[in-house]
């Protein structure tokens, strides 16, 4: 295990930059620690970094709000510090909010999928700081499902039809970016000319995931509680979209799939069969379930578990829609596509092409299912995304 890793955080409060006694905004949440797992919040504070407020993104500064719920503005219990929500009535800073700010910081983890909301209010604060003329720095962090690009998987957004705070620009589901190359390559390609500067992390290589630089995972969010969640998350988020639940209310979301109606056997024989198509290191595994929230809440569900036993050939996207085409064929009376409401999309429709990023995704899943992993593949596959990432790579 390669524990060497230091974040930007980290790399930050090493150093002395000339300007940690300006006013500085720190967009974060609990989620985003030192090395040694105190809160960058407090190890700033401590450090003499001059904080004088707080943003969030979704699911609040605690990291414990549900999924796409609505988040109010606070005092955080830890630095007193007042907090402003970017998950609220609003999803990028004010005016009023950056008038007594010199400098905007940003520290947050994110998982390394589009639908990922963490990466827009980045995207959005960038915007706010370009149009004010304020420096914006982002101390970066290692993507937990590593840089390899050659497993970046598609689809590329649409964004003439499927732009959303799930989504807003084009880039693919599995994006095997930092969240600070991300910065650089849309601060460049989409002409924002923001004052950036991207505090790299020392000692990570693109092909290292979350655990081999550390054993211990910080929930990320209520539903992305461990490696293995994060890992499933670019594909099983799919099921979202779905009458099938994605493992919500139980010990391992997004590394299931199930319902009350759904044959666990039968789903699990015919996916081991059907996946060496696409990769000979994954296996589902039957399992019974009762999730205490969210779909099926309380009701006892039939649902497979998908283990991986080689992480560095993984793709998630193409596997969770073989998944859920395979549930799909052994369901044909019980499975439904489904509208998954959030504050952001409050009627949920169209869900399932907000996260794929191309419209009318269901007719992909209509392809007979001899057919469906070839035609898949052509979805997910990215012909220009590593080359025209190249001028941004930090690692």
């Amino acid at each position: 295990m390669m524990n060497n890793v230091r974040f930007g955080i980290d790399v930050l409060l090493a150093g002395q930059p000339i300007w940690k006694n300006k006013r500085i905004a720190l967009v974060t949440n609990h989620a985003a620690t030192t090395h040694q797992f105190v809160p960058s919040r407090l190890a700033l504070l401590q450090q003499g970094f001059n904080i004088v407020k707080l943003f969030s993104p979704e699911h609040g500064l605690d990291t414990t709000g549900a999924d796409g719920h609505a988040m109010d503005n606070s005092i955080d219990t830890l630095t007193r510090l007042p907090v402003i929500s970017l998950y609220g009535n609003k999803l990028e800073p004010s005016r009023s909010d950056l008038a007594d700010i010199d400098l905007v910081l940003f520290d947050i983890p994110d998982v390394g999928s589009r639908f990922y909301t963490y990466l827009w209010t980045m995207s959005y604060v960038l915007e706010a700081c370009a149009a004010l003329n304020i420096l914006f720095i982002v101390a970066d962090r290692p993507n937990p499902l590593s840089g390899n690009l050659r497993l970046a998987e598609g689809p590329l957004l649409d964004e003439q039809q499927c732009n959303s705070f799930i989504g807003r620009w084009s880039i693919p589901v599995k994006h095997s970016c930092t969240l600070g190359e991300l910065a650089l390559y849309f601060n460049n390609s989409r002409d924002i000319n923001c004052k950036l500067e991207v505090i790299p992390c020392m000692n990570w290589h693109r092909n290292r995931y979350h655990s081999d630089w550390s054993a211990s995972f910080v929930p990320l969010s209520p539903a992305i509680p461990a490696f293995e969640s994060a890992l499933l998350y670019p594909g099983l988020c799919f099921l979202e979209a779905t009458n099938c639940s994605e493992g919500r209310g139980t010990a391992s979301p997004f590394r299931m799939a199930g319902a009350p109606w759904l044959l666990a056997n039968e789903t699990a024989v015919l996916f081991n069969t059907m996946i060496p198509a696409i990769s000979t290191d994954v296996y589902a595994r039957p399992v019974v379930f009762t999730p205490t929230e969210g779909k099926y809440a309380g009701q006892r569900c039939g649902g497979v578990m998908l283990h991986v036993a080689d992480i560095s050939s993984f793709l998630p996207v193409i596997t969770g829609w073989l998944l859920i085409r395979i549930i799909m064929e052994l369901h044909p009376k019980d499975f439904q596509w489904a509208a998954y409401p959030t504050h952001v999309n409050p009627s949920g429709k169209k869900h399932l092409d907000l996260l794929s990023g191309i419209w009318n995704t269901e007719r992909l899943f209509d392809t007979a299912l001899p057919d469906f992993v070839s035609v898949a593949k052509h979805c997910v596959v990215l012909k220009d995304w590593s080359v025209n990432m190249q001028p941004y790579l930090l690692y």
